[in-house]
């Protein structure tokens, strides 16, 4: 669903409906949240899920007793506040698909935003542009959403010109901005600029989304498309890098280097998700070849079981 052609009205109304009735086919029932909130209140203790579970919830006494790993679950606040941080950065600029890896951005924040605030919750926004970061205020309200999505459609591209985007103090500011704990999503396409492939080396931003993640919870998605994955055999052609300006002529004819990309694109997918999992944020991979609404319902109907604790009251604490 391509809306870079529409007005910014008629773009959201499509992108809502698209949500709405996407999302209640997957999701029966009234949904009550996209992932579980980083609350204080402590529910029932269940079993550790590796790889899914952040490990400093452990409830070591309950683990101690059953010889069984188990982490704590805790209940959200009843009203969160939803903080959402985008990246239209040069390298947003680009789709070979449906639609383009920054309306797909704008989507993403559509798709959390219209899950939250269908229960009143207050939902904020950062972008991250042209070496600059800009706030909108939390409001609740459908039509404050709309007024933040709007804005989004129309941030104006990026220049080659412009400064370069400083991911890292973008994700410190954020942290630092908003103290209440809640729910923070961070959209970008998690393209560094360093050229460092080794999973090994943690990616200049990981301090930052770990720090972020330490006082809330936090849903990292990830922009992607197919030909930042895979180079087609199209012969001769110029590649120009949308952050630098930088201008190389490429033979996608060649078998070796479209393996060496492939391979390439590959490693610095595993090495994000690495960085992503140590930081324990939740991350949501977007393509633009793919049906992003369905996409995103998988990925919450695999947070369901505990996301239905969101803003349930607490009943007793066992264990």
């Amino acid at each position: 669903m391509s809306i870079a052609h529409l007005a910014p009205e008629a773009a959201l109304r499509r992108l809502e409906l698209a949500i709405v009735r996407k999302l209640e086919g997957f999701l029966h029932g009234e949904h009550l949240g996209l992932l579980p909130g980083p609350g204080t209140e402590l529910a029932e203790a269940r079993m550790y899920r590796p790889g899914e579970d952040d490990v400093r919830r452990m409830d070591w006494s309950v683990t101690a007793r059953t010889t069984v790993p188990h982490v704590r679950d805790v209940i959200a606040d009843r009203e969160l506040e939803t903080w959402a941080m985008v990246d239209l950065s040069a390298s947003m600029d680009f789709g070979t698909a449906a639609l383009e890896k920054r309306d797909l951005a704008v989507a993403a924040v559509a798709t959390v935003g219209f899950l939250t605030q269908r229960l009143g919750d207050r939902f904020g926004g950062f972008v991250v542009r042209g070496g600059r970061l800009r706030r909108w205020p939390a409001r609740s309200g459908r039509l404050a959403l709309y007024g933040l999505l709007r804005s989004l459609l129309a941030e104006p591209r990026t220049a080659v010109e412009e400064p370069d985007d400083d991911f890292t103090s973008s994700l410190e500011q954020l942290s630092r901005a908003q103290q209440r704990r809640g729910l923070r999503v961070v959209v970008s396409d998690f393209l560094d600029g360093s050229g460092d492939l080794d999973p090994t080396v943690p990616p200049t931003w990981e301090r930052a989304m770990r720090r972020l993640s330490t006082r809330h919870q936090v849903l990292a998605v990830e922009i992607l498309d197919p030909r930042e994955l895979e180079l087609p055999d199209v012969g001769v052609v110029w590649l120009t890098d949308p952050e630098t300006g930088e201008t190389r002529e490429v033979n996608t004819a060649s078998a070796e280097l479209r393996s060496q990309y492939a391979a390439g694109a590959a490693e610095h997918r595993e090495r994000v998700r690495i960085a992503l999992r140590r930081s324990g944020a939740a991350h949501l991979t977007l393509r633009t070849d793919r049906d992003w609404v369905a996409d995103t319902a998988r990925f919450v109907l695999g947070h369901r079981r505990v996301a239905a604790k969101l803003h349930a009251p607490v009943r007793g604490v066992s264990g």
